[in-house]
């Protein structure tokens, strides 16, 4: 059976080593799902506390992804067996995963994810925590969760709310797709270098005199990414910074309004994202809505403990088994949502995805 996680390490000429973890489901692009989530946090922590270990890299195998995001067809399959539950896989994949991705987000040594090709969902997730975070002028990097019925869970209501001016919110409302230019004025990448660098990259970090001193061995890495040359992209979010803001301000019904009243002559992308915020969730644009006024308030655990209780709301009664089901079961793109738009979604409705299924209880995050 392939291993759906490949573990490595790469020798150097300091007597250092690097740990190479690849995400090895190709066919899936690379989609996660719970082994994989386990793998990953039981080899990560044993290298952290390696000595040996100076750097990791993150990677996906082949050349179309990263990482997806999460199998959501295993998270359907469970919420749609056990209707209104919130004791269902949903609840242990998603604490599990947040605490992977919290725990890359605290990781102390270098930690350096290759971001070419798609990264979505789950996939950024991963990115985010990373203290080197490479995109390239082939990666195609979203949180398309309105879509599904979900929203930018995976700390997304931490690196959302803290992106330049109203760009995460916009990014959370219509799933668009950053370019690797986008990602470096977004933050979700910090360095942008070309897709073919990797092989020669890897060389480099070989030569590199790592040591056992974390703040030196980051300061080796980003030096050796800032001598790799640049590909020339532009960025729409940056190109366009004011008008997104323009949009995205005031309430919500109001940003729906702008959106529904922007010209057929307006650039494609952002017809795109208008015709996606549009057809998507109503509740989950509500969801989007709140993170980013609570995002800013939060430390980044509060942020996740907060997530997994909407998270598991969200497959025990909300969109998400419908949003899968059209776009990934059946297919035919036509999801039935609860509500025909933003309007006509009752507070109710909001403040039940938004309750804590553990009142009273000890949270399962309560650690981090």
């Amino acid at each position: 059976m392939t291993q759906k996680v490949v573990f490595q390490t790469l020798g150097t000429a300091s007597g250092k080593q690097i740990g190479v973890a690849t995400l090895n489901v190709e066919a899936a692009l690379n989609a996660l799902d719970l082994d994989m989530v386990r793998a990953l946090s039981a080899q990560l922590k044993a290298w952290q506390a390696d000595s040996n270990i100076a750097m990791v890299l993150l990677d996906g195998a082949g050349d179309k992804a990263f990482c997806a995001g999460g199998d959501v067809r295993a998270l359907y399959q469970a919420s749609k067996d056990a209707p209104g539950s919130t004791e269902t896989l949903a609840k242990t994949f998603f604490e599990e995963e947040y605490r992977l991705d919290y725990f890359i987000h605290e990781f102390g040594k270098p930690f350096m994810v290759w971001g070419d090709g798609i990264v979505m969902g789950g996939g950024l997730g991963l990115m985010a925590g990373a203290s080197h975070r490479i995109a390239t002028e082939r990666s195609r990097i979203a949180m398309p969760e309105i879509t599904i019925g979900l929203y930018p869970d995976v700390g997304g209501t931490f690196f959302l709310a803290h992106m330049p001016e109203k760009t995460g919110v916009f990014l959370g409302l219509t799933a668009f797709q950053m370019n690797g230019a986008d990602a470096l004025y977004a933050g979700t990448a910090n360095f942008l270098l070309e897709s073919d660098d990797k092989e020669p990259l890897l060389d480099a970090l070989a030569e590199v005199a790592w040591d056992d001193h974390s703040e030196a061995n980051h300061q080796r890495l980003s030096d050796v990414l800032g001598t790799r040359a640049v590909p020339e992209q532009a960025s729409f979010l940056k190109d366009n910074a004011e008008l997104i803001s323009e949009l995205c301000s005031g309430d919500l019904d109001t940003v729906i309004e702008r959106f529904k009243a922007l010209p057929d002559d307006s650039h494609k992308s952002l017809l795109r994202a208008r015709d996606t915020l549009l057809a998507g969730s109503p509740l989950s644009a509500h969801l989007v809505w709140h993170q980013a006024i609570i995002g800013e308030e939060l430390s980044l655990n509060d942020c996740f403990r907060w997530e997994l209780g909407v998270s598991i709301n969200c497959c025990a009664h909300g969109d998400f088994v419908e949003g899968v089901r059209a776009l990934l079961i059946d297919k035919d793109r036509n999801p039935t949502w609860q509500y025909a738009d933003v309007a006509s979604v009752p507070a109710e409705a909001i403040g039940s995805l938004l309750s804590s299924p553990w009142q009273g209880e000890l949270h399962p995050l309560q650690d981090l």
